[in-house]
């Protein structure tokens, strides 16, 4: 992607910024009155029996609050046939840490869950060097419920509904014999192909997890949903964008570029 690029005075330079000071400060105030609209939305009374697999062993819903009021769930794309966890699900994670602390000190948890069995989501965390909550709800209703998990059969016949839309059904197609060869594979990929070989499958099965956000509240023994977003939607989660966002080039991007933060050459 080129970046139009032009060489002016600092007098130039600063009323252009002074334009666009505006223009930020309006953005501002608009993203703070959708903050207020998200928060003031309906609450949908959670009335299911979900089940999970924590470090502390299996625990509900109510449970993965940790006693505080408000929970936050990251919905990673780990797969119960993944080898390893998306890698653009890993960017955004890679900040859970740092700001987890701040929101179980304002009464808000935040946990990352996943389909794919404990012991493997744990060792890729060790992996990644993560401390963050992560849960498997591999043997629950909870992904597919909060529209982040689907079958075979909704791929095949179109019944995903995924980011508040149905996609259309897809072919079955040919087993991706890139899957194994990540980076290295002489075939032609299409960027979902290409990430999903990254954690050791093809496209048609890594697609069957999806990425969104999930918050509950909770009021005596109630649980409430109360907001979910997927796509775009999570844009604002993945720190390395809003940095990208304000540098000279922007994001400048042209394909697939980023990589887990282990594998990135030195």
């Amino acid at each position: 992607m080129t970046t139009t690029r032009t060489i002016g005075t600092r007098q130039e330079w600063l009323a252009a910024r002074l334009q666009l000071v505006a223009q930020e400060k309006e953005l501002t105030r608009r993203s703070d009155e959708l903050a207020r609209q998200r928060q003031a939305l309906p609450w949908v009374r959670v009335d299911k029996n979900y089940r999970f697999e924590t470090e502390q062993g299996s625990a509900t819903l109510a449970e993965l609050f940790g006693g505080r009021s408000q929970l936050m769930v990251y919905h990673f794309m780990f797969g119960p046939d993944y080898t390893a966890g998306c890698p653009s699900c890993s960017g955004i994670a890679d900040g859970f840490d740092g700001i987890a602390v701040h929101l179980a000190n304002h009464d808000v948890t935040l946990t990352a869950v996943s389909r794919a069995p404990l012991e493997t989501l744990l060792a890729y965390r060790r992996r990644m060097g993560w401390s963050f909550p992560w849960a498997s709800s591999g043997s629950s209703d909870f992904n597919a419920d909060f529209n982040v998990a689907f079958t075979a059969a909704q791929r095949r016949d179109g019944g995903i509904e995924y980011n508040y839309r149905r996609e259309p059904a897809m072919p079955v197609a040919a087993p991706d014999q890139c899957a194994s060869n990540g980076a290295g594979c002489s075939k032609e990929q299409s960027p979902v192909q290409f990430i999903a070989a990254q954690t050791g499958t093809d496209a048609a099965t890594f697609t069957r997890d999806r990425p969104g956000m999930s918050t509950f509240v909770r009021e005596g023994d109630a649980i409430y949903h109360v907001y979910s977003t997927y796509a775009r939607g999570l844009d604002g989660l993945w720190g390395m964008y809003q940095w990208l966002d304000r540098a000279p080039l922007g994001r400048n991007e042209q394909g697939i570029w980023w990589r887990r933060h282990d594998e990135y050459a030195s």
